[in-house]
């Protein structure tokens, strides 16, 4: 078989650094989607050799075995046996495996060997294992499986030679043979294998037990913990500074290069002026503050902090009715809910994962942070508190742990109704700490930017478009003597809606901007801008949207925007996403009624005491 004509499938369990040695050997030459009919993710990409030729490489979703129990372990099951639809059976099997934590892996390993392929097995982070004492005889690891085995460091950059050796060899005939084994002929085999190849230095003291101890103590822990997102929520604010300027500055320019050869009362001129770049331009400056937030998710993810943290705070979650397990797909959705969602089908217990999906919306995704930036530079002044710290940063904190609790609260309402008072208890693996590589960072931030930018350049570029026709037409009457807006098919429909919206403090614009904002909840930036764009005096126009809005709006109105935003559900792929994996579309309405509901709720109690207070 030549190397030309390979399809490797990488597979592994979760945490092995699978991923990583994927990113390692195709660089940008991958291509990420869902497989066909289900929402598990599909990357494929293709390694150039030295040589000339190519092996198109798939990188399987982890799996701990082939006895499925969630759906990303299922297709991993079907690809493996060439029974998924669609998918060439794979030619080698690239098992990936942690050095560091071998006897969990080998399972695996015998489960996969049984399958009869062609296969090599690559033992990843054995840098990390010889610091930690761990000594492991590879050639007699392979001589008992019958199999090649080679080392690999993903996160290096020479890490995959030896793989990348072996699979360029010309040696890739027949099948392996191998008798299929009981459970617990594969527990006996693997105790086996542990004795003959793998020995430790006892006296080896190693770094992750002295972190361990640290990160997690029950007390000491969860004050690391609060310390570090308090730091990202600073981070987000101060940070990203500079580079919103920048890309204020840069939109002005072109804005003003762009429509100055067109006439001011053309009506390309306003969609350009009052809807692309007033929308656009709003939502664009946003960027860095996601990337920066972005980035330290991705920072404890990699390093191997994200499981711990779960387990650390798996006694408060079990109090609320979910379990520790369910901690990284919430955190997930901090970036966005979809994947956080996506990511439930981890959690193997059907009540628990319906619970973490119905409450991973109340977490803080990154399109409601241009909502919250917008609202707290208009609103919150730039001062330190106690000589240090970032007074809108605090807010910014204190609105992110707000969605937590929030989340813990519904899903103790939740355990108080069901019938079913089982709980489980929490069994994952703690794999070994690791410096983050730079080039998957720059993977996962350059595949947040594109979405986030496709999300600007596709939806919000429509619905601006869309919303500035609402705003333009039909024209004002002869004799009007208000803004044209108000005559138009927006304006009719945000006055509406002002009298529903009417005990929350909502104005007509606000309304307005909802609307669109079912779509993507980012998408009413855009729409505020447009709107005042088209609404406000020539002053008005001039300045930054944050300032129109602080000139116009009554504190107590921002607060409860922002207690709106906490709750609301404005994002119609969320819940497109929860119809999708619980296939009920009872699930989803339940969804959409209790989130709007409690929305409506803290916005006019927020509303309310805010004028009582003031």
């Amino acid at each position: 078989m030549s190397a030309s004509s390979l399809r490797i499938a990488l597979v592994g369990n979760p945490n092995s650094g699978k991923t990583a040695l994927f990113n390692q050997l195709t660089g940008s030459n991958q291509k990420v989607a869902n497989y066909a009919g289900v929402t598990v993710e599909r990357k494929e990409g293709i390694y150039h050799a030295a040589n000339g030729s190519s092996i198109h490489i798939l990188d399987l979703p982890g799996a701990y075995s082939l006895e499925a129990t969630s759906p990303d372990e299922a297709v991993t099951r079907d690809v493996l046996r060439g029974q998924y639809r669609g998918e060439a059976e794979p030619d080698v099997l690239v098992c990936v495996a942690d050095a560091t934590n071998l006897r969990l892996h080998l399972r695996f390993v015998l489960e996969l060997i049984a399958l009869g392929r062609p296969m090599v097995l690559a033992l990843n982070m054995m840098d990390t294992a010889r610091k930690h004492g761990i000594r492991i005889d590879t050639q007699a690891l392979s001589k008992e499986l019958g199999i090649p085995v080679v080392e690999t460091v993903a996160i290096s950059k020479d890490g995959a030679k030896a793989l990348v050796d072996k699979l360029n060899s010309p040696d890739w005939t027949g099948r392996q043979v191998s008798e299929e084994l009981t459970l617990e002929e594969r527990h006996q085999r693997v105790r086996s294998l542990m004795a003959t190849v793998v020995s430790y230095d006892k006296t080896a003291t190693t770094l992750d037990d002295r972190l361990d101890a640290l990160f997690l103590h029950p007390v000491l822990g969860l004050g690391v913990l609060a310390v570090l997102m308090f730091f990202i929520f600073q981070a987000v604010f101060s940070w990203a500074e500079p580079a919103m300027d920048a890309i204020t500055d840069g939109i002005s320019v072109f804005g003003a290069w762009a429509t100055s050869p067109l006439p001011q009362d053309s009506a390309l001129f306003s969609l350009l002026n009052d809807g692309i770049f007033a929308g656009l331009g709003n939502v664009l400056v946003f960027l860095p503050q996601i990337l920066i937030l972005f980035f330290f998710i991705l920072v404890l993810e990699e390093s191997g902090y994200l499981p711990r943290a779960a387990y650390l705070l798996d006694r408060m979650m079990f109090r609320a009715g979910l379990t520790g397990r369910a901690f990284i797909p919430l955190l997930s959705s901090f970036a966005c809910a979809i994947p956080g969602i996506m990511a439930t089908r981890t959690i193997s217990d059907p009540r628990d994962r319906l619970t973490t999906i119905l409450v991973a919306p109340l977490m803080t995704c990154s399109a409601r942070l241009p909502v919250y930036t917008l609202l707290i530079a208009a609103f919150i002044p730039q001062q330190t508190v106690a000589g240090t710290f970032n007074l809108q940063g605090i807010v910014l904190f204190c609105l992110y742990f707000a969605g937590i609790l929030s989340a813990l609260l519904v899903a103790y309402v939740m355990k108080w109704l069901r019938r079913d008072k089982r709980e489980h208890a929490l069994l994952m693996e703690l794999p070994a700490y690791r410096l983050p590589h730079l080039r998957d960072l720059a993977f996962g931030l350059l595949q947040r930017a594109k979405i986030f930018l496709k999300r600007v350049g596709g939806i919000i570029f429509s619905l601006t478009v869309l919303l500035w026709v609402l705003c333009t037409f039909p024209g004002a009457p002869e004799g009007a003597t208000g803004p044209a807006i108000d005559y138009s098919f927006a304006g009719v429909i945000g006055h509406w809606l002002a009298y529903v919206f009417e005990p929350v403090g909502f104005n007509w614009q606000i309304c307005i901007a909802l609307v669109p904002g079912m779509a993507a909840r980012e998408v009413a930036v855009s729409a505020l801008g447009t709107v005042y764009a088209m609404s406000g005096s020539e002053d008005m126009i001039a300045n930054q949207l944050g300032q129109v809005i602080a000139q116009t709006w009554s504190l107590p109105t921002a607060l409860a925007l922002l207690a709106w935003y906490v709750f609301a559900p404005q994002c119609i792929s969320t819940l497109a996403v929860i119809r999708r994996e619980t296939n009920s579309w009872k699930v989803m309405g339940f969804a959409l009624v209790y989130l709007f509901a409690l929305a409506y709720l803290a916005a006019m109690a927020t509303y309310q005491l805010a004028e009582w207070l003031l």
